[in-house]
């Protein structure tokens, strides 16, 4: 007889390994099975509860974008005005929990998924519609009609600075990222407002 609420914490066990292996190997050329061994499971179980490594691969995207989301309203609501705001959506952009190897290697695979899988397509445009919104809602009451033309530069930037990472060899380096990301943000408001 299964034991109850037993479930819930297997399969956050496996969506956490799976962020793992997939970051260890830097690929989706990962197994269910190690995966299932990195989370003290059998294989079987795994199938059990996500079908296939796909399905486990996207139920550990979501739980990387709930807690991106998590992290952004969190900064949100400490900050004040437009600015403060749009700086805060940066910073919670390059979290701790966000910005470390193993998850921008998830996104870099998951990029690359979206091409070819249409719920990974459909969670990706989620994240950046939700990230344009975001951007949009602080930047129009700073820089007006070129507040579309700022949100798409400044997401593009931030996307762009994951898979730069992803592709190198060291480790994140939240600080640099940030301060990347907030100098095009004011170069986008000092364009803006001229």
């Amino acid at each position: 007889m299964p034991k109850v609420g037993v479930e819930p914490i297997r399969k956050a066990a496996l969506v956490n390994a799976t962020i793992t292996e997939v970051g260890r190997a830097g690929s989706l050329d990962v197994t269910v099975s190690q995966i299932a061994k990195r989370a003290g499971m059998s294989s079987a179980l795994a199938h059990h509860y996500f079908g296939d490594k796909e399905s486990l691969f996207l139920a550990a995207m979501r739980h990387i974008l709930t807690l991106y989301g998590a992290e952004v309203r969190g900064a949100l609501v400490m900050a004040h005005g437009p600015k403060e705001r749009l700086q805060a959506i940066v910073r919670a952009s390059f979290t701790a929990a966000n910005f470390r190897g193993e998850v921008v290697s998830a996104w870099l695979n998951f990029y690359v998924m979206a091409q070819t899988v249409p719920e990974a397509r459909r969670l990706l445009g989620i994240y950046q519609r939700r990230l344009r919104s975001n951007l949009l809602s602080d930047l129009r009451p700073l820089v007006g009609r070129n507040a579309l033309r700022a949100a798409d530069s400044l997401g593009a930037i931030i996307d762009g600075v994951y898979l730069r990472q992803a592709l190198g060899q060291s480790q994140p380096d939240r600080a640099a990222a940030v301060a990347l990301v907030l100098d095009a943000l004011d170069a986008e408001l000092a364009r803006g407002m001229a």
